[in-house]
């Protein structure tokens, strides 16, 4: 791999996001329409948390654990983003190696890596996928 390789050359600029105001349920319909596992949570362009498909998951048994199907719903239409975002997201530059990014991915199990610039705004995601797909494209 050339050493060159930045993130902001494999990262993926076309991102669906959310604002925390917004609920589980469209968090949930968001993931199952882009076939997405990760939803960074922006406030004017800014990250300020990130949603996860498993987070959702996690929701789901938490608070379903003993409720019909029609609470569940309801519920998840009633929570909020912001209640069940992670706050504490690791962010990487457009600049950082792909090599120093992978490392981060791997060495702490994380799924993606939300791309911010110097002022928190969001500029792309990097995931476990983009690394497939170069892995692929690097494979002969």
């Amino acid at each position: 791999m050339p050493s060159e390789m930045t993130v902001a050359d494999l990262m993926t600029t076309d991102v669906v996001t959310l604002i925390e105001d917004e609920t589980l349920a469209h968090a949930q319909r968001c993931m199952a329409r882009g076939r997405i596992r990760h939803l960074p949570v922006v406030r004017d362009g800014r990250l300020v948390g990130l949603v996860t498909h498993r987070d959702l998951l996690a929701a789901s048994f938490s608070i379903f654990a003993e409720v019909e199907a029609s609470e569940q719903r309801r519920v998840f239409d009633t929570v909020r983003v912001v209640e069940a975002m992670h706050r504490d997201v690791v962010t990487v530059s457009p600049g950082l190696s792909v090599s120093k990014a992978a490392r981060i991915l791997l060495e702490n199990k994380y799924g993606c890596l939300p791309v911010v610039d110097d002022e928190q705004q969001l500029q792309g995601i990097v995931t476990e996928a983009d690394f497939l797909r170069l892995t692929v494209q690097l494979l002969p």
